[in-house]
């Protein structure tokens, strides 16, 4: 399949990529964040066959990130518009994001890998009290891990990641380690699978990764299609559907069944993964494609209504992010 990269070069600039979009047009004034930056240069180093306009956006996002970060590890999110920094650095989930994309550069781009595996190396000083930013934090150990299987500190972060995140509950109406549901859930369990595949003697924790990512799965699913947590989260008892549904939600279960698959070989998560990509397609509750084939966006939530019509950088890179899991495991049978 073609993925279009359209949108997300109308929404970056020399600087980064926007935030927020009215519709598919860039709300300039909102400025950017460090979570849609970090999550635009994993998606932009995943692609196999970059344009020229592709791999000069992975240098301004690179940049936008080593500018974030503190001497001492802690990560700025905010940046106005005139590119000054609004908050106080924090490791918070950006923070996790951040070194989930500079160990993706480490992993992917040789010729930019010891730039961002000193930032990375002094990021992944701190830890975080949040277990989603450990989560994110773990990704971007693992890829390190990947190409330098003998750094301390990524397989030191994903012991505390894997620490952080805790096993799920022995109930089997509730395999999770959280009382309820939040956003981007699936993240938990592939930061587990990804601690159990790389690490020695870590077998049960990739055990817990898979049986927490079967449970989640099964909870978000309806029938023959997707029906996800929503922005305000679940637990047992509350209605579903629930809306508003976000794509960041499809997006990192569609991430986790591909690490599920590379990992078992099991049919299922390739199945799940294309799942996914259909949810933006249509094959959702309210049977409303998110994808924009004219703008080569997607739509910012699904709506008791229908959609919200604004194209803004996470929803657009949560497509962007599935599609290629969907196409690599496509290829590759």
């Amino acid at each position: 399949m073609t993925i279009s990269y359209e949108h997300l070069f109308r929404l970056s600039d020399e600087c980064g990529i926007f935030e927020h979009a009215k519709l598919t047009v860039p709300r300039v004034e909102n400025g950017y964040c460090v979570d849609d930056v970090a999550r635009a240069l994993v998606v932009a180093v995943r692609e196999p066959e970059p344009t020229e306009q592709l791999l000069e956006l992975i240098r301004v996002y690179l940049d936008f990130l080593i500018a974030a970060l503190s001497e001492d590890g802690r990560c700025h999110n905010r940046r106005g518009a005139d590119h000054n920094w609004q908050d106080e650095p924090s490791v918070e989930d950006h923070w996790g994001r951040a070194l989930w994309a500079l160990g993706s550069v480490v992993a992917r781009r040789p010729d930019l890998a010891e730039t961002a595996l000193t930032h990375f190396g002094t990021a992944a000083r701190r830890r975080s009290e949040f277990p989603r930013a450990m989560a994110f934090a773990a990704l971007g150990a693992s890829e390190v891990l990947r190409v330098y299987p003998g750094n301390a500190q990524a397989r030191e972060l994903l012991v505390d990641a894997a620490e952080s995140i805790g096993p799920p509950t022995r109930r089997l109406d509730w395999r999770w380690p959280e009382p309820r549901l939040h956003y981007a859930n699936a993240v938990l369990a592939e930061a587990l699978l990804a601690v159990g595949a790389q690490l020695p003697g870590q077998g049960r924790t990739q055990a817990d990764g898979l049986a927490m990512l079967r449970w989640l799965l099964d909870i978000e699913t309806s029938g023959d299609h997707l029906s996800v947590t929503p922005v305000d989260g679940w637990t047992t008892g509350e209605a579903r559907p629930g809306f508003d549904q976000q794509p960041i939600e499809v997006a990192t279960l569609a991430d986790a069944c591909a690490r599920a698959y590379d990992d078992t070989g099991d049919e299922r998560w390739k199945n799940s993964v294309l799942m996914c990509q259909a949810w933006f397609y249509g094959a959702n509750d309210m049977a409303t494609p998110l994808v924009d084939p004219i703008s080569g966006g997607c739509c910012d939530g699904l709506e008791h209504t229908g959609r919200n019509d604004n194209q803004g950088a996470e929803a657009t890179l949560a497509m962007i992010s599935t599609q290629q899991q969907a196409r690599r495991l496509t290829r590759a049978s």
